[in-house]
């Protein structure tokens, strides 16, 4: 069934969360970088999800940008960096700049010409949303840009799913949601959305009560999915 609405995470669905530590890497500044990047964005982000799970069940909320530094401090320290100011400095300025995947900006607007209404739904706070939007150059390509710091908690508590019907005026049965978070995108179809989950490591699929209904390597086909068209 074609969707009204298509829903996207933002971290590593339509921006690149690996860019800002190879971003940084090729700087000659920061050559220890150059041979543990891939690690420490690997750390980065494990540790950037798992505190924001942590915060959601404990209730001890704070804005992402600061879980975000919290877990770059960890990766820092785990991979022996953590001793550069002027590098950390640089990491969480790049984050707040992060590419979008290449198919990005045509999909979404292909979406618009479609008559699709498109919005983010992310963990980020809404000042980091807005800098990696404009950054981007996909603000103009949104409807609205969703934050839970409205709620105070974290994905994939139920409360961060209703922030959409609330905009949107929206059944779930309507809302196309695409994340590139295996857990995420099993929540929201636990929700009741329909999803799709963008697996480009082609990972396995995670062990929860519930799964996408697809899973795709990339963002390409999205406007044929939500238009209910051949892809």
């Amino acid at each position: 069934m074609a969707a009204t609405t298509v829903i996207f995470d933002a971290y590593g669905t339509l921006f690149d969360v690996t860019a800002a530590a190879r971003a940084a890497a090729q700087r000659p500044e920061f050559p220890d970088l150059a041979r543990s990047h891939a690690e420490l964005s690997r750390i980065w982000r494990e540790k950037q999800v798992g505190y924001s799970w942590w915060r959601a069940v404990t209730g001890e909320y704070k804005p992402f940008w600061d879980v975000t530094a919290d877990a770059l401090d960890y990766a820092l320290d785990a991979t022996g960096l953590s001793g550069d100011p002027a590098l950390r400095t640089t990491l969480m300025e790049l984050y707040a700049q992060l590419d979008a995947y290449p198919e990005v900006p045509a999909m979404l607007n292909a979406l618009r010409a479609a008559g699709r209404r498109t919005a983010i739904l992310s963990n980020g706070s809404p000042e980091m949303l807005a800098a990696a939007t404009a950054s981007a150059g996909v603000a103009d390509a949104l409807d609205a840009v969703i934050s839970v710091d409205t709620v105070q908690t974290f994905k994939p508590a139920a409360r961060v799913y209703d922030l959409v019907g609330a905009r949107f005026g929206t059944a779930p049965r309507d809302v196309l949601f695409v994340s590139s978070n295996g857990w995420d995108a099993a929540a929201a179809a636990g929700y009741g959305f329909d999803t799709v989950w963008v697996n480009r490591a082609s990972l396995p699929p995670d062990r929860l009560p519930h799964r996408p209904a697809r899973t795709l390597p990339d963002l390409t086909t999205i406007p044929e999915i939500a238009t209910g068209a051949p892809a």
